[in-house]
């Protein structure tokens, strides 16, 4: 891994072409990214899964995935997060804070953080503003983060 910056995005499936288009984006301003997306669809296993959830949690792929998603959030340079999420996407924010990995989140309507929103490093309610402040991101240096 050169000097490139690893972002790894932290949403929802119902987010899945936010998380599709942000990821380019990102990619266009030379960022690395970690999607989970790429990851599950890479593996076949997307929303179209071709059996109940509950089994599929339980295989060897579910593992594959829990282990993409927890290492992206604790080792990349920077989490965004793409709200309305769930529990699975705060679990990674809160992994991702606890390893001083800088957040940065696109607010949008129906939020249901609470308190824990104070794991951002800074709240974006339109994604050119995040997207601004990610231009200028490099190797977890949350000091170039300009909201």
């Amino acid at each position: 891994m050169g000097n490139e910056t690893i972002i790894c995005i932290a949403s929802s499936w119902k987010n899945q072409h936010a998380v599709e288009l942000l990821t380019a984006k990102l990619r266009e301003q030379g960022h690395t990214v970690r999607s989970f997306v790429e990851n599950n669809y890479d593996e076949g296993h997307g929303p179209e899964k071709p059996m109940d959830f509950e089994a599929w949690i339980r295989t060897e792929q579910a593992d594959g995935s829990f282990a993409y998603d927890t290492e992206g959030a604790a080792t990349s340079d920077l989490v965004v997060y793409i709200g309305p999420s769930g529990t699975d996407a705060w679990a990674e924010v809160g992994i991702a804070w606890g390893k001083g990995v800088p957040i940065l989140g696109l607010w949008a309507k129906g939020e249901p953080a609470g308190l824990m929103r104070k794991l951002m490093t800074a709240w974006f309610t339109r994604a050119e503003g995040l997207l601004k402040a990610t231009g200028g991101f490099r190797n977890r240096n949350p000091t170039k983060v300009q909201p």
